[in-house]
């Protein structure tokens, strides 16, 4: 399969219809090779408008999300390449990946130590040095000494939280999906100053829902 050639006609008949029209964001998916965070098996649909099954966790599904949602997360936390970066949902690695091109340092968290195993490999083989990541249960105590300009929740859950609110640096921009399947809403929270945020619908999807288990909170 001709997976350079695949990766461009995602990005111009997937990513740009879906109005991801970032230069920076355009260059960093059109550079990262989507197919080496895909399992073996499911290689030849890297490229493809689908989700991509990585296994399960506790008899729940773990996927790699479609690339439309991927980009428009991108496009929509408008990352400086100075920012500070919070990934809750390692999965594949590949997101992480995008995300550390744009920005300057990435912490990442997934409750399952399989992925987290594969994504430090996949980000190993392209070179990709300035992410830090951590298996454990972001829902519990949280444990982070620093804040975030940038804070992307790649799972869903039922409202927004006000513990990763509270992580976000003055400007700083959260990306989460919240609300119930079948039809759930991704919102852009920005923080404002010391009190207070805006809350801005961005498009309806519908995603996992966050995992939550008994394993002890993580710590970077």
């Amino acid at each position: 399969m001709d997976f350079e050639k695949a990766r461009f006609n995602m990005v111009e008949q997937q990513i740009r219809p879906w109005n991801v029209l970032n230069p920076r964001v355009l260059d960093v998916i059109s550079e990262v090779p989507r197919e080496i965070f895909a399992p073996e098996q499911y290689k030849n649909l890297a490229y493809v408008d689908t989700r991509i099954p990585l296994g399960s966790f506790e008899n729940t599904p773990c996927t790699m999300a479609n690339p439309i949602i991927e980009g428009r997360i991108l496009q929509e936390m408008d990352i400086q390449p100075d920012d500070l970066i919070l990934e809750i949902g390692t999965g594949s690695g590949y997101l992480t990946a995008c995300l550390a091109k744009l920005g300057r340092h990435v912490d990442s968290v997934d409750i399952n130590n399989d992925l987290t195993t594969a994504a430090q490999k996949h980000l190993q083989t392209l070179n990709i040095n300035n992410v830090n990541l951590a298996t454990g249960d972001a829902s519990k105590t949280w444990q982070q000494k620093r804040n975030y300009d940038v804070i992307v929740i790649s799972a869903a859950m039922k409202t927004i939280p006000d513990s990763y609110k509270n992580l976000l640096k003055t400007n700083g921009r959260l990306f989460i999906v919240a609300g119930d399947a079948p039809v759930m809403t991704a919102y852009r929270v920005t923080r404002t100053d010391q009190k207070n945020w805006d809350t801005e619908e961005l498009f309806e999807t519908c995603i996992e829902p966050m995992i939550q288990t008994v394993e002890p909170a993580f710590s970077f």
